[in-house]
């Protein structure tokens, strides 16, 4: 039987939760516990329940009994409980998979009442009990079987007191491009959407291929699933035991008390920009490092500590986290929990994320004499303020010992005599540093403040640069020198910061202030030559690098003056919408500049929310201060860096481009000053893991020969000159088999990364050719997007698609379709098998397949001939078998192109697009529904052009005009309208 999905990886989560093996055969059917604190097993059939049925509701009935006197005594007040459960599941169908689940957890978290008191007086319905983990039933079964739109069954589902919480999905371990992320995707995009209902009680999801284990919450995109680690654990022991050390993990994770905790205290609701309603639950790091905060309070015994997490590891959620823990923890006496920031940008930002999570009691402060009123009134709150607020606080403010201080971004924050302000003012308060950068040890006043002598080199909780690129939480960061002729004489940099005190993070102000000491420096900067040439090199690469994949990008000048003169320059390159100035005037400003460059606190705000907006035309922030903190731009992928920045500063900037975002792999730094001159240097002002957080792309293009080489040692042997379907079936021929494929596509993958990094760097230029046939050849062998594995099959990158549609009859990849497939090809080879002949055929028959996969009967197709391959490989099949079936599977796709062919007649594009309208919009009248695809219908036909489909620059055009269009009526809020509206176009035209 050998080792698959089922016997090694599906039975042995099994095997670690409950202790029940699944291969020894049938499994006893010993009476269960009625409940404890640990996991068993039952069978699906064991659970009782029918295949239309999300609860076990037996086991929630009796969970309801034993936890609620009040139903005890009344046992048909249970029904009454599980028919409003009922009818929470069933809305999910109207108000989506995330608000159900948000109202269905609060009955989890015993947040509902019921009129089940005396009097029809109101009492709380406890579903789990979460002072004794020990009173709740926990069963992990396996092969759930359930029905909604279709039927469905997940590897693993876990229930605790007859609800499901947990799903899992287990692949195969033994092949090398099946990953964690197939099961992902399977739970993500296809159990979600077909079967919704069993998600809406759900804490979390996990899948797993036997080597990494990785978990995400309802409707988490599989960019921002995450690894579970465990604390103290050593990567490389655990990566090298296999699965024992992804069980190590999953018992970790998926402990009972674990994922009770990870349900009540780290599961948020919040909203985005665009009001769509998101669930978020912790990453490791933040787990564990807001639990180490809890505990500390409780404990009592060390009042500090200093976290340092990584820029963009996601410091604010942690905050977020402690708070309501220690809000809601009992023994704690109802605390106040105080956020402090140093910047009026980072208290928008915090209070924003607090806000937008809904988190019960959450003060901000506008002004020290308030913060002193709160305190000194005795609040209980979560209190967010700045800690300049404590500058002329008066000594024994509030000495209570139930406060908690949370401050961000410690390293900044102990100028002067600030810290010891709020020592004196609550003397008794816990102080908790939290910062994204390392504190230099030099920096005696943030260790004093926050570091704790008990904690191993100061900090409580450490997550490096290391660790968040390990577990995918940021991405690298490439450095790119630009234009050496401008960059600056460090000696004369050097002299002008002499007469002014280094600080970290110059203001505005402070920068302009800067450049005034020096006059010679500050000609040089902004001399209008070089800002020109600076200006003209970033358009370019900003065209070529930038803009193909959807990013966008911000500019960083030596100074206010500097913005405007950047912006100025850039709007002859750029429509004028196409970038902002962000800056702050002051006083002394002119009244022009003031009116036309100033920017407050709700003007930036909108500006931020434009820039993150993917369909707007805001491409560019220019900016000399502002926003180099803070600012949270997921789609920010480079930064054009003109302007000297050092330490901490620095790297805080240049982590504004390493956030996570669909399809970007890097964060860029393209440095015009020279700060990167010596890399090693700009960042070395503390921990040595530090220098290596930047990669120079003199680094990657040292490796691009040998990348090549590998993907290419792939085919020796094979003429790369030959074109047309023989080169490619040569090619082919050369990875015939699974193992062969998957070798090729891990080094194309990693090639593919590297060029998409360099390019347009000339030094592709030798290896374009190779490139070329090696991105065809992956093309073309690439499983179709129904099949496992598909996932470690990289899209291809926009500069790559780019250079194989640039010259589409070089030895293009769809010649294929030379080999005519027709009624008399496939008689002929039904009655005399030859083998080419049969090769091409089947070939044919696939990709044919690839481009119809999301229409039923090409996918049942499909799934047959994949059955039938798996089979030959395996000799399961004589050989004239095969050809049989496979001719009767070509027949049958000739006659379902036939069919589909005869429905398309039926149908003109815009009749299609009409009952489109029609359906979805009921309300609209015809003639309106008319005017809308009389508007589309022409505007898609001046853009399109043949074959639009298959190209990046086609499918952008197509989608901008139909926004525009959509706009204009005022739909363009709707977004199923524009899938299914953009859908159709892309069918019909």
């Amino acid at each position: 039987m050998g080792f698959t999905e089922l016997n090694s990886v599906e039975h042995y989560i099994i095997n670690q939760l409950t202790g029940v093996n699944l291969n020894q055969g049938k499994v006893a059917e010993t009476p269960l516990q009625p409940y404890g604190a640990e996991w068993q097993y039952q069978s699906s059939e064991q659970l009782g329940r029918g295949v239309n049925e999300v609860l076990v509701e037996s086991q929630v009935k009796e969970a309801l009994l034993r936890l609620n006197p009040e139903i005890q005594a009344k046992p048909e007040l249970a029904d009454e409980v599980i028919y409003k459960l009922r009818a929470i599941l069933i809305s999910v169908n109207q108000i989506g998979l995330v608000k159900a689940n948000e109202e269905f957890f609060l009955w989890l978290t015993g947040e509902k009442t019921m009129p089940f008191g005396e009097s029809n007086r109101h009492v709380p319905v406890r579903l789990i009990d979460f002072d004794d983990f020990a009173n709740n039933q926990y069963i992990v079964t396996n092969q759930f079987r359930i029905h909604h739109r279709e039927t469905k069954i997940p590897d693993v589902v876990m229930v605790i007191n007859g609800i499901p919480v947990v799903i899992g999905e287990a692949k195969t371990p033994i092949r090398p491009s099946v990953s964690w992320l197939d099961g992902a995707n399977e739970i993500h995009n296809i159990y979600e959407n077909a079967v919704p209902q069993l998600f809406v009680p759900n804490i979390l999801s996990f899948a797993t291929e036997g080597k990494e284990l990785y978990y995400g919450a309802i409707r988490c995109p599989l960019e921002f699933w995450a690894p579970w680690r465990l604390e103290n654990d050593d990567e490389k022991i655990a990566k090298s035991l296999g699965l024992a050390g992804m069980g190590k993990e999953l018992i970790d994770l998926l402990s009972p008390v674990r994922l009770l905790d990870i349900m009540r205290n780290f599961s948020l609701f919040t909203s985005n920009s665009k009001k769509q309603r998101m669930k978020v639950i912790p990453r490791f790091q933040q787990y564990e490092g807001a639990n180490k905060i809890v505990q500390r309070v409780i404990e009592g015994k060390i009042k500090k500590g200093l976290i340092w997490h990584f820029q963009g590891s996601g410091k604010s959620l942690l905050m977020v986290f402690a708070a309501q823990k220690l809000r809601r923890e009992v023994s704690l006496k109802s605390p106040t929990v105080i956020v402090l920031v140093d910047r009026t940008d980072l208290d928008t930002q915090i209070s924003g994320t607090f806000n937008a999570a809904d988190i019960a009691n959450v003060e901000t402060t506008e002004s020290i004499k308030e913060l002193q009123q709160i305190l000194e009134r005795d609040t209980r709150k979560i209190i967010i303020s700045m800690i300049h607020k404590f500058r002329d606080a008066k000594p024994d403010m509030n000495t209570r010992d139930n406060i908690i201080v949370l401050v961000d971004e410690a390293h900044r924050t102990q100028e002067g005599d600030l810290g010891r302000q709020m020592r004196a003012a609550l003397p008794n308060a816990f102080l908790f540093g939290l910062t994204g950068t390392p504190v230099n040890k030099a920096d005696k006043n943030t260790f004093w403040a926050f570091g704790a002598e008990e904690d191993q080199g100061g900090y409580m909780s450490r997550y490096t640069f290391h660790d968040s690129i390990r577990d995918k939480a940021t991405l690298p960061l490439h450095f790119e020198p630009r234009l050496v002729d401008v960059h600056v004489d460090k000696d004369s940099l050097d002299q002008a910061f002499e007469n002014l005190k280094e600080r970290a993070g110059l203001t505005d102000e402070e920068a302009d202030a800067l450049n005034q000491k020096s006059a010679k420096m500050a000609a040089f900067l902004k001399a209008p030559e070089r800002v020109e040439k600076i200006v003209n090199d970033i358009a370019v690469h900003f065209k070529e690098k930038v803009l193909p994949h959807g990013f966008k990008a911000m500019i960083v000048t030596p100074d206010r003056h500097a913005c405007v003169q950047y912006k100025e320059e850039l709007d002859k390159n750029f429509p004028v919408e196409a970038s902002k100035v962000v800056i702050s005037t002051t006083a002394n400003d002119e009244l022009e500049f003031k009116q036309k460059w100033g920017v407050d606190k709700s003007q930036q705000e909108k500006i931020v929310d434009e820039f993150n907006d993917a369909t707007s035309e805001l491409k560019f922030i220019i900016v000399t201060a502002k926003l180099l903190t803070g600012f949270d731009s997921p789609i920010l992928q480079t930064m054009y860096l003109d302007k000297s920045i050092k330490d901490h500063t620095l790297l805080q900037a240049i982590c504004r481009t390493n956030r996570l975002y669909p399809y970007k792999t890097f964060g860029r730094i393209v440095d015009y000053f020279g700060v990167f001159d010596d890399a090693a240097k700009a960042l070395e002002f503390d921990d040595e893991s530090l220098q290596q957080v930047i990669t120079n792309l003199a680094e990657l293009r040292s490796k691009l020969p040998q990348a090549m080489a590998d993907a290419l040692s792939h085919f020796e042997g094979v003429d790369r000159a030959l074109e047309g379907f023989e080169g490619l079936e040569a090619a082919q021929d050369a990875i015939d088999t699974d193992e062969k494929k998957d070798a090729f596509a891990a080094d194309f993958k990693y090639l593919a990364k590297l060029w998409e990094s360099l390019s347009p760097d000339n030094i592709l230029d030798a290896y374009n050719t190779d490139y070329k046939w090696l991105a065809q050849v992956y093309e073309s062998v690439k499983p179709a997007s129904d099949n496992i594995g598909k996932l470690l099959w990289l899209t291809l990158g926009a500069q790559t698609t780019q250079l194989i549609h640039e010259n589409i009859h070089v030895g293009e990849v769809h010649t294929l379709d030379e080999f005519v497939m027709d009624a008399d090809v496939i008689e002929d080879i039904f009655n005399n098998p030859d083998p080419r002949k049969t090769k091409q055929l089947e070939k044919a028959l696939a990709k044919r397949f690839k481009d119809r996969v999301d229409l039923p009967v090409f996918k049942s197709l499909s799934e047959r001939l994949e059955t039938l391959r798996d089979k030959a490989e395996k000799g399961l099949i004589a050989s004239i078998d095969f050809v049989k079936e496979l001719c009767k599977i070509a027949k049958e796709t000739l006659q379902a192109e036939k069919e589909l062919e005869e429905a398309r007649q039926e149908k003109s594009p815009k009749a299609a697009l009409t009952e489109l309208f029609l359906e979805l919009k009921s309300n609209q009248t015809p003639a309106v529904v008319e005017r809308i695809v009389n508007d589309i219908d022409a505007i898609v036909r001046i853009v399109r052009f043949p074959g639009w489909q298959n190209t990046t620059g086609g499918e952008r055009e197509v989608q901008k005009s139909l926004r525009k269009t959509l706009l204009k009526y005022k739909l363009h809020t709707d977004q199923d309208l524009f899938d299914q509206a953009y859908a159709y176009i892309r069918e019909y035209y």
